[in-house]
C-alpha cells in the first residue's frame, strides 16, 4: 500500500519559458510562443511523483493571478494541490533558450514576503491534516524575509505526527533542517562539507562526513548528489556508490527535483534503500535527457533504473 506523501513549497513559481534564435541587446527580439509550467522544489517533486504513479499533495502559498495560474497548471498535470491563500502575488521565473547555441538563460525572481499571520495559517493547515502524511518533503528556497526558524517549526510539527521528513534546500535553511533532525538529506559534496565542518570533501571523505551526521542523530540517510558521477548512499546499513548512466545531456534543469521524486517514489512503496537511491539517480539522469525546463519521462527513468539494478 502506498504511503501518503505531502510536499511543501514555500516559494513556488510559474516558470515562463520561450526560445529565440539569438539574444542581442537593445533590439526587439521575436520569441516563440511562451510555455507556462509549475515550479518550485516541492511542486516539481509532486509533478515527478505523479509521473511515477505515486499520488501526492502539493502544499504551497498562492496569491494573485499567478497563484491561480499555478493551481490550474497543477490541475492539468493531475497534481493534487493544497494552496494556502496569501496576499502577495506568486512569483514568476523567466527562461530563454537561444536556439542558435542551445544556451539557456534563467531569470529567477525572488518572490514576495509572507506575513506572520500567513505563515501561522500555513502551519495550522499542516497540523490539521487528517490523516497526516507519512512522508513530508520540504523542498526549495525560502521567500524573502522568512526566517529559517519557520522551517524548523514545520519540521517539528511533521515529526510530532510521526512523519518522515525529507528536506532538499541549501544554505542556512539546510543547516537549520539538519539541526532539527530529518529522515533523509540530499546534499552535494560542497553542502555536505559545510554541514560536517570540513573545508572540502572528496569521494573518499564523504562517507566519513555523512556517517558523522548519522551518528549525531541529525539524519538517518544521506544521499550525496554527485552530478555526472551519480550519488553516494550512506546509512547505518549501506555505503555504496550508484553510478550515473551515460546519457546524452540536453539540460540539467530539474534534475535535482527529479532525483528527489525518484527516491520518494520508492520510499512510498516500501522499497529498499538501494532501490531508493538508484531510482533517484535514474530520474535525475533521465531529466537531463530533455531540453528546456521539463522534468523526466517515465519510460526513460524506468529503463535507466533497470540498468542500474542489473549492475548491482
Amino acid at each position: 500500500m502506498l504511503k501518503n506523501v505531502l510536499t511543501i513549497t514555500l516559494n513556488p513559481t510559474v516558470d515562463k519559458s520561450t526560445s529565440l534564435d539569438k539574444l542581442a541587446p537593445e533590439k526587439k527580439l521575436r520569441c516563440d510562443n511562451p510555455v507556462f509550467e509549475p515550479g518550485g522544489g516541492g511542486i516539481n517533486v509532486s509533478r515527478g511523483l505523479v509521473r511515477l504513479g505515486v499520488p501526492t499533495t502539493a502544499m504551497f502559498p498562492s496569491g494573485g493571478r499567478t497563484g491561480l495560474l499555478l493551481q490550474q497548471l497543477l490541475k492539468e498535470e493531475t497534481v493534487q494541490a493544497m494552496p494556502v491563500d496569501v496576499e502577495a502575488e506568486t512569483r514568476e521565473n523567466f527562461i530563454v533558450v537561444e536556439t542558435s547555441t542551445n544556451q539557456q538563460y534563467r531569470f529567477g525572481m525572488p518572490g514576495l514576503p509572507l506575513s506572520t499571520a500567513e505563515l501561522d495559517k500555513l502551519s495550522a493547515e499542516l497540523k490539521a491534516l487528517q490523516p497526516f502524511p507519512e512522508l513530508v518533503i520540504i523542498s526549495g528556497s525560502l521567500p524573502p524575509g522568512v526566517d529559517t526558524a519557520f522551517l524548523g517549526t514545520l519540521i517539528r510539527d511533521a515529526k510530532a505526527q510521526g512523519a518522515k521528513v525529507i528536506v532538499d534546500t541549501s544554505g542556512p535553511a539546510l543547516e537549520l533542517a539538519v539541526s532539527e533532525g530529518v529522515y533523509l538529506l540530499k546534499p552535494n559534496l560542497g553542502e555536505l562539507a559545510r554541514l560536517s565542518g570540513n573545508e572540502a570533501l572528496d569521494n573518499d571523505s564523504a562517507d566519513e562526513a555523512a556517517r558523522k551526521l548519522i551518528d549525531e542523530g541529525k539524519t538517518e540517510i544521506v544521499v550525496v548528489s554527485m552530478g555526472p558521477q551519480g550519488a553516494y548512499l550512506i546509512s547505518k546499513e549501506e555505503c555504496v556508490h550508484i553510478p550515473a548512466p551515460a546519457v546524452k545531456k540536453l539540460s540539467t534543469v530539474g534534475a535535482g527535483d527529479s532525483m528527489v521524486a525518484g527516491m520518494v517514489s520508492v520510499l512510498a512503496r516500501g522499497g529498499s534503500q538501494y532501490e531508493m537511491a538508484a531510482m533517484g539517480v535514474a530520474c535525475g539522469s533521465a531529466a537531463t535527457m530533455n531540453p528546456g525546463t521539463g522534468l523526466f519521462k517515465k519510460e526513460d527513468a524506468s529503463r535507466l533504473f533497470e540498468w542500474l539494478m542489473k549492475r548491482r
